[in-house]
């Protein structure tokens, strides 16, 4: 088995068991071992540092990615290298001290509605820089080719971690505020250790010479710190915003439900993977044709699995909230609003892909800012008059709007577009077994409810994909399950 298959199995089977701590943690454990108002405290703390890491890495993961294929020799390999890890400190050193002279007015500006937020300013700071420099480290490793032991850091190792510092919370072994303290020392600890198995990889040789083409690693270095800003503040600047408007336990709240929702986007994650090379390879030899039935196929692939899972999700949603403490039951509207983003996000296939790869993605990286603006605008608006269901349905609007912008832009420069008429069946599906489902309640215990239902729906759907054929990969794929052989075209 080649080294970049065997990784990219490895790093999926770690990202689904990082992904599956996490639902523990985050809709047992924290709801359960803290009160809502330190949940809601460590939910700040936690989107404010990812807020700030991409500034405070100053793009350098992705240069690092993008150019160190293009030092051949060690000489200016080094220099390449030695220029990466000190970048950061143009942006590191300035915001440290301006976080040391302005600590008031800092701490002020994020207190306002909730004052127990002053006192973590440095919290905030520190897991930032060091979230920053993990993925610097972490970059250094994957252009080693070695990824497997970073993405288990990044998606397993903090998260198990978090997991015991919430169960001594539980049984009175630690404090919250030790736990809030811990916390600082687990991502510090986590980007030294990410560091030294970088180093083992490739032990830097620290020059102060400049490689020939700095202008344009700093140039390209700058323009992804506004890209990447972006994406970070459209997973986070909801919570961050929550925090400046009402109380900081809606932050806990609306965090369970969001996560809830996000679980509809995991698979095409793994999709991605496989469709990310294949793209560009196309775009490279202008094969549109091609192209198109990829863009196509992912879509409704994509639209399959994030539509079943948000029935499923949505469906199930009572039941699943009454294993949960009673506070958290209201969000519904969040992991409505949420969840169908995320089905218009899958429904987009390879879009993101084609965007990159081709000569638009300058473009891409606009629309991404246009969206984090969005997304700040409609939060003013929406959460100080409609709490954090407004800020739900603000992040949907800006998706929607943003989605909608990406899918013409691919259709006006490539002529193409992801749907087809099997899309409009899937979607009627969809409805069908939606509306048939949404009033049948079981009278056992919730988790037998859900799977019951589950079992149900999944069983339904699939039975109605397969006897129709609405997608050839998938009636191949029920096919391989069913141990028959696929019929030949």
């Amino acid at each position: 088995m080649g080294i970049v298959l065997k990784q990219s199995l490895s790093n999926t089977v770690i990202t689904y068991l990082g992904f599956g701590i996490a639902a523990i943690n985050t809709l047992f454990l924290y709801t359960r071992f803290l009160s809502d108002e330190y949940y809601g405290l460590v939910t700040v703390i936690l989107s404010t540092s990812a807020i700030l890491m991409p500034l405070l890495a100053f793009g350098v993961p992705n240069t690092l990615v993008k150019f160190y294929s293009t030092f051949s020799d060690r000489k200016n390999s080094d220099s390449f290298l030695s220029l990466m890890l000190f970048l950061p400190l143009l942006m590191v050193l300035p915001i440290a001290a301006i976080s040391f002279l302005a600590y008031d007015t800092i701490g002020n500006f994020l207190s306002l509605e909730n004052p127990m937020v002053r006192e973590y300013v440095w919290y905030i700071f520190l897991i930032g820089m060091a979230m920053a420099y993990f993925e610097i480290f972490y970059a250094w490793a994957k252009v080693q080719m070695r990824s497997v032991f970073g993405n288990f850091m990044k998606e397993v190792f903090n998260r198990i971690v978090v997991m015991i510092l919430l169960v001594l919370v539980h049984f009175e072994f630690i404090s919250v505020p030790v736990f809030l303290k811990a916390l600082v020392a687990l991502y510090l600890l986590r980007t030294i250790l990410m560091k030294i198995y970088a180093y083992r990889l490739r032990m830097p040789t620290l020059t102060f010479n400049l490689p020939s083409n700095t202008k344009s690693i700093i140039n390209y270095s700058a323009l992804i710190i506004l890209g990447g800003s972006a994406a970070i503040v459209i997973l986070e600047i909801d919570k961050f915003m929550i925090n400046q408007f009402i109380q900081i336990e809606n932050v806990a709240y609306y965090g369970v439900a969001v996560y809830i929702a996000t679980t509809i986007i995991v698979p095409s994650r793994s999709m991605h993977q496989i469709t990310y090379p294949i793209t560009a390879e196309l775009l490279t030899k202008h094969d549109i044709p091609t192209l198109k039935t990829l863009y196509q196929k992912s879509s409704l692939t994509l639209f399959i699995v994030s539509g079943l899972l948000f029935l499923l999700i949505v469906l199930n949603l009572k039941d699943l909230y009454l294993l949960l403490p009673e506070e958290y039951r209201d969000g519904f509207l969040i992991v409505f609003f949420v969840g169908l983003a995320k089905v218009y996000d899958s429904v987009l296939g390879n879009n993101n892909s084609i965007l990159y790869n081709s000569e638009y993605y300058r473009t891409l990286l606009v629309m991404g800012v246009f969206l984090a603006v969005s997304i700040i605008v409609f939060n003013l608006w929406l959460i100080p008059n409609y709490g954090i269901e407004g800020a739900a349905f603000g992040t949907f609007l800006a998706i929607f709007l943003y989605n909608t912008i990406k899918l013409l832009y691919v259709k006006s420069k490539f002529n193409i577009q992801p749907f087809t008429s099997e899309t409009l069946k899937v979607l009627a599906l969809l409805l069908l077994i939606g509306l048939g489902f949404y009033f049948v309640q079981f009278p056992f215990h919730p988790i037998l409810n859900i799977v019951l239902k589950s079992i149900l729906i999944t069983a339904i759907y699939t039975a109605v994909l397969y006897r129709f054929k609405l997608s050839e990969d998938v009636f191949n794929l029920i096919s391989r399950v069913l141990g028959k052989a696929s019929p030949k075209e």
